[in-house]
Parts: C-alpha cells; structure tokens; sequence
C-alpha cells in the first residue's frame, strides 16, 4: 500500500478503491452554511442581483428601550440598524456588499456603543477585535480530482500532529503545504492540525480560540487552507482538525455583551461559566457548534474532527451535544459521512467508551497507554502518572489489548473516584496511541520532548510497540527525528493578561520540589515571550544530521512496515471491509512477563483468523517467556535486532527489545 489515496479506478490501472459502497456514491457539494454569520445569496425580491445577508443572535439586546443592532462598513463609511426578528436575531440584506468587505456590528444599550467583531466571522485579517470580512465560500476553484476523493478507512490512519505556526520557519499554510511530500515520505496518512480558530495576538496554542469559524490570519487567507487540504488529498493524505467546544478563549469573546445565554451559571468550568448546552436558549447554541463542525467538513473539506477535552463540556441533555454533532456528521440527511470516510475523535479523560460506536465517534485519545508508556521510559512517576506507577507494565498491556487501562477502576489522582467504562469489546482501532503530543510536551516546564531525558533504548522500544501495534499511531511534529527543539506553552496577550498567565503557569508549578524555589520558577520560560515560541519551531536541517537521521530512518522503517503487514491485517479482520469502515476486531490476551516486559497476542474473531504476537521488554536484562508454537509462526514481521527472534523461539525475549511475530 502506498500513499496515493482513494480514487476510482480508472482504465489505465490507476489505484483501486477497497471501499466500494463508499465510492460509488457522488461527493455532493452542499450548499454554505447560513443560520450564522455573514453570507452571499441572491436577492430573493429580485432572483439576479447579488445580495449580501448579515445575521447576529443578540437575545440580551431589546429593541424596545432604545437599544439595538447597527451593522458598521468602515470602509465604505455607511451604518445600517439591523431589525430584530424571532429568537434574537438581528438581521439585514443589503445588495451589491461583494467578498473581502470589512465590517462591525455596534451594539447600542444605554448610549454607549460597542463594536464587535461577527462571532461566526469567516475571516479575520486584523485580528480578534478588528472587522470582519465576508467571504464567499464558492470562490476557491476546487480542482476536478477533490470530487473524486472520499477519504481513507480507519484501519489506514498514521495521524501526524502539527501546529501550523511553529511545524515552519514561516508558519502558515502555505509553507505547511510545501511539507506534504515530507510527509508521505515519512509514511504518515493524516495530518491533524491543533485549532486553527482565530487567536489574539499573533502566537498560541490555538486552545485560546474566540471566532472558531475563522481560520487564523496569521496563517493565512481561508483560500490558502483550502489549497492545503486539496493538496493533501491529491498525495493521499487526510486532514483532520482539533475543534475546541468547551470554551472560548479569554481575549476577543464579546457574546457576554450581547448573548448572555450563549453561557450558563448551572455549569462551572476551569474557565468559568459553561457553555450553554442545556438551559434556556441553548437550542441556538447547540446548533451553532453543530453547523461549526459541519463548516468544517463541508466547506473546507477536512476528513474529521479532533473534539478537545469534552470532559469540560457540561450538559445532560439527551441526546448530549456529542450525540447530537455525531448524527449531523454521520446520519442525518446530507451528511457528510453518508458520502466519504468522515473520522470523529475525542479527547476524554472520563474514558467513556459508550461514544466509541460506529456512526458515532471512531476513536478516542488514550492517554492511558501514553501515561504507562511514559512511566516505564522515564521512571517518573507524580501528578497523574502516580496511578500508572505500580506495575506500569500491566497497564500497558491491558491497553494494548482492551483499549483502556482504567474501565471503571478507581483513580487516585482523580479524587479516589471510579473512572472509565468497559472498552474490552471494542475495536482496536477505537483507540489512538502515542508516545508524546502537544499536552505531554507542552505541560512540562520546559517543554522537553522525551528524547531530551528519557532512557534512549526504552524510548526506541516504545515507538517500536505503539507505531506498530493495531490501534491507530499518532506522532507529535520532529518526534521522528527526535526534535532538538522543546514546545513550551505560548501565547500573545495584551501585558495585563499576559503577566497573569506567567505567574499563573509558573504558580502551577510551584506544588513541585524542584520549583519550590521561586528564584527556580523564574526560569520557567514566559509564555509571552517571542523566544519562547521561537525556540519551539522545528529545525528542519537537524533531521539529516547524525542521531536524528537515525531515528528518522527507524520512524519510516516501521511506519513502511506497518502500510505493508499491519494495514492488511486490519483489514482481513474486519470481514466487511469491501463495503464500509470495518473495525478489525480481536480475541486479545496479555501476559506481563516481568515488571518491564510483556506479550500481547490479537488473533481475528473471523474463523481461521491470523494473529500478532509481540514480545517487549524495556529492560537490561533478558527475561524468560514462553513462545508461540514455531508451526504457527509464518513470518517475523520485525525485531529489534537480528538475533532477537532468534533468542525468542529459545524462550527469551531480550534487553531492551521488541520482536513482532505474524501467524497464520
């Protein structure tokens, strides 16, 4: 298997498509999203001049008191009282306002006057408090193939995390798309980008978003995004986005002025006040997230959404917000993934597994095998990884082959209290692997990387297990050149929020021993400074220097091996691949073979399923297994080193080694 992406067959042998039912149906192009924001029509009095429709939900602003809604075009010097109609919209169709025209709307209450931008502005070229633009969704001239591209099944993912901003020199989407080749090279088949919503400032992590209809100007214009998805799709390559919905950003949310019932004082969060999913009003926000997820996938044409902590949301409607985005993207009429491979992921610490179901949410984050893994490289063991800390190893193979390491067991660290659901029904594919990401980086100090201080050989026996191993891999940007580069948390405030973040950040710190000190607290890098987010872009020259083009040759080796032996028996496990997006399912087991070594077997439910074997150890020390029966073994799919399965079929798995063995 190659790179090259799902496209019909054509007479000249081009790439066959396996998932046929899929393919065969047409790739619809829907029309633009329109309860939200500012968008292009045709004057319906008229039928042929072009018209402009801007529309704002201020249930807080009563036209009865003076109050009211102007809409502002400060270029073209004009002001213009928008009427209220049902539910609190106000709205106003106004002819001849083309795409690119800038404009406000003024909030009146009492005499005083308040600009704010559009809340579902579609672009924001001067940034969080300055003017929106109109866009027109149909002007980007997507090429004849994007028609023909449907996505790729689950069992072929390899996500690549990125952040725009720092994954280049430049840090935008243009410079992004000059990196796509790099990428298939590497053996990667998605890129997931951490959210793109409009910031303040000109650096963030993208977690600060306040217009998540906006895609961030500093990366570029809305049309360079689409440009970098259309590329990606021509080499193969799935985009995925992380979509934040349990907050806004603390610079440039003005709803609190005008739409009070945007949140709700039923719910708190870290971040105050919830979003409001379940009180009063909630109808119009509820759909408001719900048609942002369906923007994203329709208009721009990402292949899934990434929902980020939805631990953080509060709501006990049923159906639940999450149940509600599913259907919108998976069942209801015109949904995008009635026509094409559509991915949704979640990021859940409540390990609830009752999301992770076809036509739902395919996959979900799981730090539990992270924070395992985690433990046994490093030996570390406070904060969260002080449940992981005791037999690590067992944990790591309970997630290898049920999916969670903690299915209802009680969690220390999270207040003595049960957590998670049973997931040892569940598909392996249900659950995303990875080593490190932007969180697990990020919240350090200093934003090491695991090669900055980690036990080298047990880290390379780490990416040995989780880039092969049959849930779905995700590496974090430079991991596969073992980065020198850190990425601390950044981001560009006005000075007065700004320094409350640093002290905030540095106080976080302070419960540690090693930062007790506050002389040593001053040396947490300031999240505010340039040099901060400076020193967390990639050094691109370094990948082919010395010991970062050895582990770059290591990356590309088991992610070849993996397109080539592990995509291929995912497939053959799930028995109904040709029609849909099987999930492989198992009959798995595991076996802790000391306190740093393991075998995990996973052999397809279908009858006269094959097998995979593999034996770990992250040890110095060589440790005594029983091995599979060699008449069972057809072929060695990887080793370690060359003498390694050679060592196992004499019962032995070897130091610091991993050895994965295919059965037929």
């Amino acid at each position: 298997m190659n790179n090259s992406g799902h496209y019909p067959q054509d007479s000249d042998g081009g790439q066959a498509n396996s998932t046929t039912a899929i393919m065969s149906a047409p790739l619809k192009r829907r029309p633009p999203m329109t309860s939200f924001g500012a968008y292009l029509t045709l004057d319906p009095d008229t039928g042929d001049k072009p018209a402009t429709v801007f529309q704002l939900w201020a249930p807080g602003v009563s036209s009865s008191d003076g109050s009211g809604v102007q809409l502002l075009l400060p270029r073209l010097g004009q002001k213009h009282a928008m009427k209220k109609e049902e539910n609190g919209f106000f709205r106003l169709k106004l002819n001849n306002i083309p795409a690119g025209t800038l404009y406000h709307y003024e909030i009146i209450s009492s005499g005083n006057v308040l600009p704010v931008p559009d809340p579902a502005s579609r672009y924001q070229p001067e940034d969080v408090h300055g003017p929106s633009c109109v866009i027109d969704p149909n002007a980007f001239d997507w090429a004849s193939t994007e028609n023909d591209w449907k996505g790729r099944p689950l069992a072929e993912t390899i996500i690549y995390e990125l952040h725009v901003g720092t994954y280049t020199p430049e840090g935008t989407f243009k410079a992004l798309e000059t990196k796509l080749d790099y990428l298939c090279q590497l053996g990667v088949t998605a890129i997931e980008l951490m959210p793109i919503s409009e910031f303040p400032g000109g650096r963030n992590w993208g977690y600060d978003g306040v217009l998540p209809f906006a895609p961030e100007s500093r990366y570029g214009h809305p049309d360079d995004l689409k440009r970098l998805i259309q590329s990606a799709h021509q080499k193969g390559l799935m985009v995925f986005l992380d979509v934040v919905y349990n907050h806004f950003g603390p610079d440039g949310n003005y709803l609190h002025a005008y739409a009070q019932s945007f949140f709700t004082r039923k719910h708190q969060t870290p971040w105050g006040d919830a979003i409001n999913f379940d009180d009063s009003g909630s109808e119009v926000v509820r759909k408001f997230f719900v048609e942002n997820a369906l923007y994203w996938l329709n208009e721009y044409h990402f292949d899934g959404l990434r929902l980020d902590a939805v631990h953080a949301i509060k709501d006990n409607s049923s159906p639940d917000i999450l149940e509600e985005i599913a259907a919108a993207v998976h069942t209801a009429e015109n949904a995008p993934g009635r026509s094409r491979h559509i991915h949704l992921m979640l990021e859940n610490e409540r390990n609830q597994a009752r999301y992770l179901k076809p036509d739902h949410y395919a996959a979900q984050w799981n730090d539990d095998i992270h924070h395992a893994l985690h433990v046994l490289i490093s030996g570390e063991s406070s904060g969260y990884y002080a449940d992981y800390a005791e037999r690590p190893i067992e944990h790591l193979g309970r997630c290898l082959s049920e999916g969670f390491a903690y299915q209802g067991e009680i969690s220390h660290f999270g207040n003595s209290e049960p957590r998670g659901e049973k997931s040892d029904a569940l598909p392996s594919t249900c659950f995303v692997s990875f080593i490190q990401n932007h969180d697990q980086i990020g919240n350090r100090a200093f934003g090491d990387r695991l090669s900055h201080f980690a036990h080298l050989d047990k880290l390379r026996v780490a990416a040995e297990i989780y880039l092969l191993a049959p849930q779905i891999p995700m590496l974090f940007m430079g991991e596969e050149w073992a980065a020198s580069t850190p990425f601390t948390f950044f981001c560009d405030f006005h000075p007065e929020l700004a320094q409350a973040v640093t002290e905030g950040r540095r106080k976080e710190f302070s419960r540690f021993e090693e930062f007790s000190d506050p002389k040593n607290r001053e040396k947490i890098p300031d999240p505010s400074s340039l040099n901060t987010y400076e020193s967390a872009i990639l050094k691109w020259e370094e990948k082919d220097e010395s010991t970062h083009a050895q582990w770059l040759l290591l990356y590309q080796k088991l992610l070849s091996l993996r397109q080539q032996f592990i995509v291929p028996f995912l497939k053959n496990a799930s028995g109904k691949y040709s029609s849909e997006d099987g999930c492989a399912e198992f009959i798995t087991s595991y076996e802790a073979l000391s306190d740093e070594a393991v075998h995990v077997s996973w052999q397809a439910k279908r009858d006269g399923g094959e097998t995979l074997w593999v034996y770990a150890n992250f040890s110095e020390r060589d440790v005594p297994c029983q091995t599979p029966n060699p008449s069972r073994v057809c072929e060695v799919l990887y080793a370690s080193g060359d003498e390694n399965a050679k060592s196992l079929l004499q019962g032995k798995v070897p130091p610091y080694s991993v050895t994965w063995f295919y059965g037929c």
